[in-house]
């Protein structure tokens, strides 16, 4: 699948990206996916490309580009317990900085550039996030109920913003928790926020899970779980949006 580097225009400069497409030219549904907290790296690459293969144009902005391109600051090749604490608390003031305000702005230009590009054809798109990037897909998606047709959040804070916000949502949605990010009863709370707001939605705890069970370059990897995680995508994207 091929990679194009990326800068896209924000109202606070322009933030550096990549996306993943398929070969052979054409227009395809246009995927809109928010990395987690470590952000832009090769195993990021690696699900861009995977999605792309699908059948789907997906771009992955650099969450923080306010603070420089990405890298934005060295990770090492596997991200195990001690070196998740040391990175966590270099990365946490940009965590922090990068207010909801901030969020939306970017979002409304992300969806911007990506429905303009060429290789993306008309109608609805999708946004799916991984922890933080979850968080942001969600209110991407709130933001933008008439665009977005699909929202899908893993091991991601997904109920913080609150019921009114889900509330706002008309994508179809799925939310993957982590066995230790939410208990039972909190995912039935969840649930029933989720009906109340009248959204179509799956929303389940990935059984033996722990908090970043997506990413196959951390100590949080679960195979199974990322498998399951692209059983519910795939054809989440395919009822939602049109290839071709």
């Amino acid at each position: 699948m091929p990679i194009k580097t990326l800068r896209i225009p924000t109202a606070d400069g322009r933030a550096d990206a990549f996306a993943a497409f398929p070969d052979g030219g054409g227009r395809h549904p246009g995927v809109l996916m928010y990395a987690d907290g470590f952000g832009i790296r090769p195993v990021l690459r690696e699900m861009a490309r995977e999605l792309a293969e699908h059948g789907y144009y997906v771009v992955v902005p650099n969450l923080f580009y306010r603070h420089g391109p990405a890298p934005l600051i060295e990770l090492p090749a596997y991200i195990g317990e001690e070196a998740r604490l040391a990175v966590f608390a270099r990365l946490m003031p940009m965590i922090e900085a990068h207010t909801e305000e901030r969020a939306l702005s970017d979002a409304d230009a992300y969806l911007r550039f990506l429905t303009a590009q060429p290789e993306v054809s008309a109608g609805p798109v999708a946004v799916t996030g991984y922890c933080i990037g979850g968080l942001l897909a969600t209110r991407t998606a709130a933001a933008h109920p008439g665009q977005v047709a699909a929202l899908a959040a893993f091991h991601a804070p997904v109920g913080v913003d609150g019921p009114d916000r889900l509330a706002e949502i008309t994508a179809e949605v799925h939310f993957g928790h982590a066995e230790t990010d939410l208990t039972p009863e909190a995912l039935g709370e969840l649930n029933q926020a989720l009906d109340a707001a009248g959204v179509g939605y799956t929303s389940e705890i990935y059984p033996g899970t722990v908090h970043g069970f997506t990413m196959s370059d951390t100590d949080a990897f679960n195979p199974a779980a990322l498998q399951r995680h692209w059983d519910r995508l795939l054809p989440l994207l395919d009822r939602t949006l049109t290839n071709g």
